[in-house]
C-alpha cells in the first residue's frame, strides 16, 4: 500500500515538473522573438472645444514637442490571455506630431494664433503606451492606456509663466486577450483625457492671458 501510494506521489511530482518545464519554454520561445507577431495602428485625436475665448484674437501661441520617452519604437504589447506577449503594436503615425496637433487644434478652438508672439508652449512628451494587466483569477485582465507629458508655458525671453505634469490614462476592463484595435481605443482615449486635463486647468490659459482677465470656461 505504502509503495502504491509512494509511486503514485512520484507520478504527480514527474506530472507538475513537466508542466512547469512545458510552461518555461512555452515562455522562452515567445521571449525568444520566436513566433511574435506584429501589429499597426493609426492613432488619432478629436477635438473636443467648442467655445473661444473673448478677446484672444491678438494673442499669439506656438507650441513645440520634444519625444523623450523611454520606449519609442512602439505603442504597446499584444499580449493573449495567459498574459503571454504575442508582439509589439506600433504607431505608423508620429506620435509627438499628433500630440502637438491636438495642442494646437485645442488652442486653435479657443480663439488662440498659431504663431510665434505671446508666448510659447513646451511638450515633453514622458510615455504614450498600453499595456495589458493579466489577472490569473479572472482569467483575462485590463488594458492600461497612459500619456504622460510635461507641459511647460514660456514667454518669447524664456520666462516660465506655468509648468505642470499631465496625464491621460484609460482602462479598457474584461479583455480577454489585447491586439492593436484595443490599444487605439485605449491610446485614443487616453490622449482626449490629457487635453480634458490640460484645459480644464485655468492657470493653464491664465499664464499668459491673464492680464485680458478672459472667460476661464474653456
Amino acid at each position: 500500500m505504502r509503495t502504491e501510494s509512494k509511486k503514485n506521489l512520484e507520478n504527480a511530482i514527474t506530472l507538475s515538473n513537466c508542466l512547469k518545464l512545458f510552461g518555461m519554454l512555452i515562455m522562452v520561445f515567445f521571449a525568444s522573438g520566436c513566433g511574435l507577431r506584429k501589429d499597426y495602428v493609426v492613432l488619432s485625436y478629436a477635438a473636443q472645444r467648442v467655445e473661444k475665448l473673448k478677446k484672444v484674437d491678438h494673442l499669439k501661441v506656438e507650441v513645440e514637442v520634444s519625444d523623450v520617452r523611454t520606449v519609442r519604437d512602439k505603442v504597446g504589447i499584444m499580449k493573449n490571455d495567459l498574459g503571454i506577449r504575442i508582439g509589439p503594436i506600433i504607431a505608423q503615425n508620429d506620435v509627438a506630431d499628433l500630440l502637438k496637433k491636438a495642442i494646437e487644434v485645442e488652442l486653435k478652438d479657443c480663439g488662440f494664433e498659431l504663431a510665434h508672439g505671446s508666448a510659447i508652449v513646451l511638450v515633453e512628451l514622458n510615455k504614450y503606451y498600453y499595456d495589458f494587466d493579466y489577472d490569473f483569477w479572472t482569467v483575462g485582465g485590463t488594458g492600461v492606456a497612459e500619456v504622460v507629458m510635461n507641459i511647460h508655458v514660456k514667454k518669447p525671453n524664456k520666462s516660465i509663466l506655468y509648468s505642470k505634469l499631465i496625464t491621460g490614462e484609460y482602462r479598457y476592463s474584461q479583455l480577454r486577450l489585447t491586439t492593436g484595435k484595443d490599444a487605439k481605443i485605449a491610446l485614443d482615449t487616453a490622449l482626449e483625457y490629457a487635453m480634458s486635463e490640460l484645459f480644464a486647468d485655468a492657470a493653464f490659459i491664465d499664464s499668459w492671458s491673464a492680464p485680458q482677465k478672459l472667460d476661464k470656461t474653456c
